[in-house]
């Protein structure tokens, strides 16, 4: 019985000096996290969730949807092209990597396109805000081939940008929830080659 009280003690002397070690770095987080978004902490948890899972960072910072089976990368390139304009998405850009990859080794690669969309008056909003968010801009979608010959469209997750701080101010808020709402509606809809 002293045995386990002697445990139960130096578990007890363990957690106290981790307390007073950690305490203070700790506290500093955790004071800084109240001021952040209601949606942080779901954000990262959700980040943390697809990075143990898959064991890839950049895959915990992306969506993914797979392509329905039967559509052609043509037809899905097409529907992407649609959905953004019915959504009123300025396309500023495409680049077709794969085509390039091919002509560069002169042997058959992958399909790999990405297009880049953005709202330009929403985006200068962004970088007034902070200059960091130019980093993230244009919003890209990717519709890309992978090594089984499926067909998948991908895009930066949003979240950390828009709920991963401090809230961003209500109006530049409501700007960056629908450009969101429109790249998840462009994965969403061109995955099943809707127009």
């Amino acid at each position: 019985m002293s045995m386990i009280r002697n445990i139960l003690a130096l578990i007890g002397v363990v957690a106290l000096g981790l307390a007073v070690w950690l305490g203070p770095s700790l506290y500093k987080y955790k004071s800084a996290l109240d001021d952040f978004d209601p949606g942080a902490w779901e954000t990262y948890k959700s980040m943390a969730d697809r990075l143990v899972e898959t064991g890839n960072a950049a895959a915990a910072t992306v969506w993914s949807v797979k392509v329905a089976d039967g559509l052609s990368f043509e037809e899905v390139d097409e529907s992407i092209k649609q959905v953004a304009i019915d959504r009123n998405i300025r396309g500023v850009g495409e680049l077709p990597l794969g085509d390039q990859v091919e002509a560069m080794t002169g042997k058959p690669w992958r399909k790999l396109k990405i297009y880049l969309y953005c709202n330009p008056l929403t985006a200068a909003k962004m970088v007034e805000h902070h200059i960091a968010y130019a980093a993230y801009l244009p919003c890209r979608v990717s519709l890309v081939e992978d090594e089984n010959g499926d067909l998948w469209i991908t895009s930066l997750d949003m979240d950390m940008m828009i709920h991963g701080g401090k809230t961003l101010p209500p109006e530049l808020l409501a700007e960056a929830l629908e450009v969101k709402d429109i790249i998840r509606d462009i994965l969403n809809r061109a995955a099943e080659g809707d127009f």
